[in-house]
């Protein structure tokens, strides 16, 4: 039980045993007791894509493991969003950082006053609050709006409401959006960009899923709009969600204008990412677009399955299918589990899930469920999340 077989036009791709996958030494693998079936942190189980683990290896074989060098890492990643994410960013404003995370929390820190308002869509992801709060930037939250069929939507009254908030000098928005999967149309960046010029603040797009939107859905990348605000915008991505490579610590930060890359440009000293993760993510970009058109093809597969599975063992969990990445987001209010239903999954059902609340209040009563996997293992997911409803004596026949 447990393989990951990954085919596409040019074969076998990868597969993972369940077995394997216990001998790695990520978190994921190494954060809970044995018996625990990770399904928490956002890193896929597939194989690595045979173009990535080579580079590296390759690369490790003469021994260059230097400091890192940016070389055409800006130019693969604008051959790669000109032909799959629709837009060709210019290479001059792009910069290898060490992660999306730390690149955007450099350009808060270059870009904000100390002490002023960051605004965030919650439920998100929990460092977009976390994060900042360390770094002396106070969360103002605009939620996402939720109709009762489980659909999220950008609440735009309430976002200009956040931003016309005294001292509030960012915005940060993850598109495509973690943990609800929504890809923003053209439309809502439009009206996002609209307000952050009117009100006057800075734009920073987190697109770290980007390369993971599944069929249905249409990417479009803000920077691609040409939009006036993007003199104050910068936009964050990788191919560590992408391509699985998280550990490898590479990113990009891409401003929109040569005022913003003068700002990245003045702290990059300070902001090298690892030289390997450089390596790999040009292969990615360049080589391995084979690698993951069979990951979203799985991925795809993944999410009708888990709506089938949970209809068949979980009817009383709220769930939608996300229109981008690996992330499924569950409603388990019904279930009578109270704020963290993670807690229960792992101590009744032995599988590990992220907590709903992490993400903000938004999140109570919710978990967030990563179905980067085989199958096999995402249908043992399901079955322990019943097992701990069963054994907490919950009825699993409805809401």
């Amino acid at each position: 039980m447990g393989c990951i077989t990954i085919r596409c036009v040019d074969g076998l791709l990868g597969t993972c045993s369940l077995e394997v996958l216990r001998q790695r030494k990520s978190f994921k693998w190494r954060a809970c007791a044995a018996d625990v079936l990770p399904a928490f942190v956002a890193e896929m189980d597939f194989d690595l894509a045979e173009q990535i683990t080579g580079a590296v290896t390759a690369a490790l074989a003469i021994g260059d493991s230097g400091y890192a060098h940016q070389g055409v890492l800006g130019e693969a990643f604008r051959d790669f969003a000109t032909g799959r994410l629709g837009w060709s960013p210019d290479p001059a404003r792009a910069f290898a950082v060490p992660d999306v995370m730390t690149g955007i929390a450099e350009v808060v820190q270059a870009v904000t006053p100390p002490g002023s308002g960051l605004v965030i869509n919650p439920p998100v992801y929990p460092p977009f609050s976390l994060r900042f709060r360390f770094a002396g930037r106070r969360i103002v939250t605009a939620p996402l709006a939720r109709d009762d069929q489980g659909r999220y939507d950008l609440d735009v009254g309430a976002l200009d409401a956040a931003l016309a908030q005294p001292g509030v000098a960012a915005y940060l928005l993850c598109s495509p959006h973690n943990p609800t999967g929504n890809v923003w149309s053209r439309a809502q960046l439009e009206t996002v960009g609209d307000l952050c010029q009117r009100r006057g603040v800075a734009l920073l797009v987190d697109e770290i899923h980007a390369p993971l939107v599944l069929p249905g859905a249409r990417f479009v990348s803000f920077l691609s709009l040409g939009h006036e605000v993007d003199a104050r915008t910068f936009i964050f991505t990788s191919a560590s969600k992408g391509w699985n490579i998280p550990g490898l610590k590479c990113a990009l930060a891409v401003a929109g204008s040569d005022r913003g890359a003068a700002v990245i440009r003045e702290r990059w000293d300070a902001l090298l990412p690892s030289h390997l993760g450089v390596i790999g993510s040009i292969a990615a970009y360049r080589e391995a677009v084979g690698w993951l058109d069979a990951a979203v093809a799985q991925l795809d597969e993944n999410r009708w399955l888990l709506a089938r599975l949970l209809r068949e063992h979980l009817p009383g969990v709220g769930y939608r299918a996300p229109q981008a990445s690996f992330l499924a987001w569950l409603d388990c209010r019904a279930l009578g589990f109270g704020d963290d239903p993670a807690a229960v999954f792992l101590d009744q059902g032995r599988l590990a899930v992220s907590a709903g609340p992490d993400f903000g209040a938004e999140g109570r009563g919710f978990a967030r469920l990563n179905m980067g996997t085989s199958p096999a293992l995402l249908e043992e997911a399901v079955l322990r999340m019943a097992a701990a409803v069963r054994a907490a004596g919950v009825p699993v026949s409805g809401r």
